[in-house]
């Protein structure tokens, strides 16, 4: 799946996107970020707050325990980004 990184997210972890392949035992936002923050000391930054971290699955705004399975893209972004 694609994984797309917003504001200071993307600012943290160091990329906009990228094409990741989470165990099958990651299976809802919050295990996916928990996964993520695993990945390395730039996940763990961007992810030290997970409750402020929004997301979006297929540009549909998700809570963390929505399922990831089927997702084609998934954001995250702080509550508030600018335009």
């Amino acid at each position: 799946m694609k994984v797309k990184y917003f504001a200071w997210v993307r600012e943290r972890v160091g990329k906009a996107e990228e094409t990741i392949e989470p165990p099958a035992s990651v299976r809802t936002v919050e295990e996916l970020i928990a996964w993520l923050s695993a990945q390395g000391e730039a996940y763990a930054y961007a992810f030290e707050k997970p409750k402020v971290i929004r997301t979006a699955i297929d540009h549909a705004h998700v809570k963390a325990d929505a399922a990831i399975a089927g997702a084609r893209e998934i954001a995250f972004f702080p509550p508030m980004t600018g335009g």
